[in-house]
């Protein structure tokens, strides 16, 4: 059973890298992004194999320079930029993060670009433009994409990936777990969309197993206020800021969880993140996960680092493989969902990029390959099991 207090937290991916992600870098986007990897312009027919693309990345109120979610999907356009020169990418920044004007933001672009790549949970709704515009394609993270019913669709013109955050969430669980010295650890998330309540189910996924097979006896400490509601209405608990982009209260929640005992926090906030990341760092003896890219430098905190390590999912390989694809005439819309048996999922494990004890890491290299394969398959969201209850627990 899942122990909580109720009152007031990897092979560096097997990568080389998710409703949004994790603590975050220092916010420096002010407006609606027009910032070019490349300034020349492009009017051929881009989609045919072999030439130019038109690229733009529509993204959540933290921009494409959050060091975390956003920008990770960035850098996988850049790369593909790099063997691909004479491609560009325009970034649009969407202010708010609701919802309507997320999909307004790629409707008012959609004319000018061969294709828009939609970051977060918050664009899924992008299936009806993407019916209308069947020319330009779509790569859509965290999400598969609705139509103006509401109703998933599979569209030829859209690669819609979402990742078992979970996994990379229950990698976040066992070593914290593992590493606590209080034996309190917490979740901090930013909003309850599936990507976010995955993370917090695999985290506590991750805590339950090494407390049943690992011999540690961390307890996850939640703080009701805080609690999230998800797509469905349903309250699934944790610790939500409610936004992606509250440093503010990102603080403050972390400020509580650190006066309950909490010495290890795994922050998958977006910016709200950075408020926790500050929390942490003025505390003594506080440790912290972060999530969707490697956050290490991020943690620089003095003489020391507050990161404990970072879980993974591989976003920016992604991008550009479909991105390649699209130039190369290989390109098939569908519904994808990415784990760690494709190497999407992962931790931070390499010698000066995380604090983890040699120990950890042979327990974390021990269970990879269990959820690799499917012997372990952490709580997610929606996937009918729960973080007392799921396969390979005990």
């Amino acid at each position: 059973m899942k122990k909580r207090i109720v009152s007031v937290l990897l092979c560096v991916s097997m990568v080389a890298a998710m409703t949004a992600g994790c603590g975050k870098k220092e916010e420096t986007q002010t407006e609606t992004q027009t910032e070019e990897a490349k300034v020349e312009e492009n009017t051929e027919d881009t989609t045919k194999s072999g030439e130019a693309l038109k690229i733009a990345i529509v993204s959540s109120p933290s921009g494409v320079d959050d060091g975390s979610f956003n920008q990770n999907n960035y850098e996988g356009i850049l790369k593909f930029i790099e063997s691909h020169p004479d491609s560009t990418v325009q970034a649009v920044k969407e202010e708010t993060g609701d919802t309507a004007a997320a999909l307004q933001a790629v409707a008012d672009i959609v004319a000018d670009y061969d294709v828009i790549v939609c970051c977060g949970f918050q664009f899924a709704g992008i299936g009806s433009i993407a019916q209308d515009n069947p020319d330009v394609k779509f790569l859509l993270v965290d999400s598969d994409p609705t139509d103006a019913e509401g109703s998933t669709v599979e569209l030829e013109n859209v690669y819609a990936m979402t990742f078992a955050e979970q996994e990379s969430g229950f990698f976040a669980g066992i070593a914290a777990a593992l590493e606590t010295e209080t034996n309190k650890v917490a979740v901090v998330n930013g909003i309850a969309y599936p990507s976010n309540v995955n993370y917090q189910y695999g985290f506590e996924s991750g805590v339950n197993y090494a407390n049943a097979n690992l011999g540690t006896e961390a307890e996850i400490v939640e703080l009701p206020s805080y609690a999230g509601t998800d797509v469905t209405s349903t309250d699934v608990g944790g610790n939500y800021i409610g936004s992606f982009a509250d440093e503010a209260t990102g603080k403050i929640v972390g400020n509580a969880l650190i006066s309950e005992g909490v010495d290890i926090l795994f922050v998958a906030a977006g910016g709200s993140g950075n408020g926790v990341f500050t929390a942490a760092k003025e505390a003594t003896g506080v440790k912290v996960i972060g999530c969707d890219v490697d956050q290490y430098d991020d943690g620089v905190n003095g003489d020391e680092n507050i990161i404990l390590t970072s879980v993974l999912k591989v976003m920016d390989a992604n991008v550009e493989k479909q991105l390649n694809a699209i130039v190369d005439g290989t390109f098939e819309g569908g519904n994808v969902l990415l784990k760690a048996d494709t190497d999407s999922t992962g931790y931070v494990k390499e010698e000066g990029r995380q604090q983890l004890s040699d120990d950890t890491v042979a327990k974390l290299d021990e269970v990879y390959p269990l959820v690799k394969d499917g012997t372990i398959v952490p709580a997610a969201n929606f996937n009918g099991y729960t973080p007392e209850d799921f396969p390979g627990l005990n």
